[in-house]
């Protein structure tokens, strides 16, 4: 489906919702538009029998409030990741932080938020030249902790432990940070080649040259890629010739 028809459909939705403006969701506004309509109309109950024969009254029209809520979170979790697929990285980190309204403790959004922020830093550029890269290191710190966020919430969620490797390894030169993160990805993904090759170069950063080698050799027994062989092999001999002081 193209962004435009999830686009169409997002705004169809938020429509009905009844609380599309200025494309931005308010869900909490919506809630207490209705909750103020219902206190109206039920006579602004005080007393907790009055409270609870308000509840029972209008319990479909809150559980409706709800539903509307759950399905644009998603909604918009999937044009976030329409957005990623074609790269425009800013309008799906706009769309995954409208989805964490709506589900604060899922993982994976925040996995999503880690991805488009590292890309954002590279586009923040210090356009007016004053020597001035705070926005770029504003991305990156989001990255972060949105990656750390999602290991919190799922420890084994290997897309974020790879992603926090990468990012202190060639992002925030912090390679001794990513050991930890790469190891337990490692021990989920096994046979990650890819893994294996960010985790050795974390080990050669911080001179644990024998685990390098290691991996190295465990890399040119596994792959069956003649490139990634010849690499493995190459920074080998380079953690080699360092281990012996050459």
């Amino acid at each position: 489906m193209s962004v435009k028809k999830i686009i169409a459909k997002c705004i169809c939705l938020l429509v009905i919702a009844g609380f599309f403006s200025g494309c931005k969701l308010n869900s909490k506004q919506l809630l207490a538009k209705r909750i103020k309509h219902m206190q109206e109309a039920s006579g602004n109950p005080v007393t907790i029998e009055e409270i609870k024969a308000a509840i029972n009254r209008y319990d479909s029209e809150v559980t409706e409030v709800q539903q509307k809520n759950a399905k644009i979170g998603l909604w918009y979790k999937i044009l976030g990741t329409r957005y990623l697929d074609k790269k425009m990285y800013g309008e799906a980190l706009k769309c995954f932080q409208s989805a964490l309204n709506v589900y604060p403790d899922n993982p994976n959004l925040y996995y999503y938020v880690g991805v488009c922020a590292g890309y954002m830093s590279h586009a923040a550029l210090d356009f007016d030249a004053t020597g001035n890269y705070s926005k770029k290191q504003n991305y990156l710190k989001l990255a972060e902790e949105s990656y750390l966020r999602a290991v919190a919430i799922d420890e084994r969620l290997t897309t974020a432990l790879y992603g926090l490797g990468i990012l202190y390894i060639f992002e925030l030169d912090e390679s001794e940070k990513a050991i930890p993160y790469l190891e337990r990805y490692l021990s989920i993904e096994k046979r990650s080649v890819d893994g294996m090759f960010v985790l050795a170069r974390a080990y050669y950063s911080n001179y644990q040259f024998d685990k390098a080698v290691e991996l190295y050799d465990k890399i040119i027994a596994t792959t069956k890629s003649s490139e990634k062989k010849s690499e493995a092999e190459a920074n080998k001999k380079v953690v080699l010739n360092a281990s012996y002081g050459m």
